[in-house]
């Protein structure tokens, strides 16, 4: 082979290479997360530090952008994973998990705040597990009743969530009898914040362990393919033995027991609830995660890494407006823009039509080549 030809074959290898590269599913997350990183050093590189500092309980916590960045999107990216699947299989969003967080919120305050005072350590402990197994009680039901409108009584589920959307805080207060609880136990505090001697955040820890249990279920059960069969085709998927029906219901069953997780580090976070204000806005920045993340929001085909790891991108966004001090006010709008253009160039038609363009271009080499 002569030196040109070994050229030419290297050259079509690095672009056979990038084509690949562009049409991952994970590209755009990454390269939005990239140019966040790269803005950032070039605008603050202190951005980045992380140190280590004594906590108000006297023990030494990371402290940092990034730690904040990690911490503070392990809610956003427990519920990528419920809103993933919902997606998937119903081709639709649930728009009520903020409103639905409120209500698994005020079921663990009600519960720990009623039986909580003046008890010992090992007592406390059976206490936070039975308002968290009550939380994830009650969000699964919720979620199932949303499940239910979508499956059986064939409701778009945007306008099935709608309902739970505008009910649930009022719900939530209504548990609470619309008082401002608030736990006073430092223990309480513990899931939401830091454990003890530990200077990373109990948040990452938890949905850590949410990725990790979604994966191995993603990965010895049927769910991935079912809820993208159902997704895709309905009507073939019950050909094949699926029954849609049950498979919608699920996902929003999943959904709301990732609410509920949502809800029981929320509310451990401040150990207190602001019913009209807790996880306000949540449900869209799922949605966007989910849509970041390259995923067909009418339904099908999903790339669960690449939704949560959409949802750490929008948290880094957040934070970096934040640093840059831009008011909270217009967060929402400067946020809007961006992933706007994010999930624009991710879009399918997008994604295939620059993919059409770089076939043309390669045949029209060719035919040059050849004449």
């Amino acid at each position: 082979m002569t030196t040109s030809e070994n050229e030419l074959s290297s050259g079509n290898s690095a672009k056979g290479f990038f084509s690949k590269l562009v049409s991952n599913q994970l590209f755009i997350p990454l390269a939005a997360l990239l140019l966040l990183v790269i803005f950032n050093l070039i605008a603050d590189p202190t951005f980045f530090k992380i140190s280590l500092e004594p906590s108000s309980t006297g023990y030494f916590i990371l402290s940092g952008n990034l730690i904040s960045i990690i911490d503070n999107a392990s809610e956003l990216a427990i519920l990528a994973i419920g809103m993933t699947l919902v997606t998937s299989a119903s081709g639709g969003q649930d728009i009520s998990v903020g409103s639905a967080i409120a209500i698994a919120g005020s079921v663990v305050l009600r519960v720990v705040k009623g039986y909580s005072d003046g008890i010992s350590g090992g007592e406390f402990a059976g206490i936070m597990i039975g308002a968290f197994l009550l939380c994830v009680a009650v969000s699964a039901l919720f979620g199932a009743f949303n499940g239910a409108l979508v499956a059986y009584f064939k409701i778009q589920p945007m306008v099935a969530t709608l309902i739970l959307f505008t009910a649930g805080r009022s719900i939530a207060a209504w548990i609470n009898n619309n008082e401002n609880i608030s736990i006073n136990d430092m223990r309480f505090g513990y899931f939401g914040n830091f454990l003890p001697a530990i200077p990373i955040p109990t948040p990452v820890f938890i949905s850590a362990l949410c990725m990790i249990i979604i994966a191995v279920v993603l990965k010895v059960t049927n769910l991935r393919l079912y809820s993208q069969a159902v997704g895709i085709n309905a009507s073939s998927s019950r050909l094949n033995g699926i029954n849609p029906k049950t498979i919608k219901l699920l996902t929003f069953i999943i959904l709301g027991v990732c609410v509920a997780v949502c809800g029981f580090i929320k509310v451990s976070r401040t150990s207190s609830i602001t019913y009209a204000v807790i996880a306000n806005n949540i449900e869209m920045d799922a949605i966007l995660a989910v849509a970041l993340g390259g995923n067909n929001l009418g339904g099908g085909k999903f790339n669960m890494t690449a939704s949560i790891l959409g949802a750490y991108v929008i948290q880094f966004l957040t934070t970096t407006l934040y640093k840059f001090k831009v008011s909270s006010s217009a967060i929402s709008a400067y946020k809007a823009v961006v992933v706007i253009l994010l999930i624009i160039m991710s879009a399918p038609i997008v994604r295939k039509w620059i993919t059409d363009q770089k076939n043309k271009r390669a045949a029209a080499r060719l035919r040059k080549e050849a004449a």
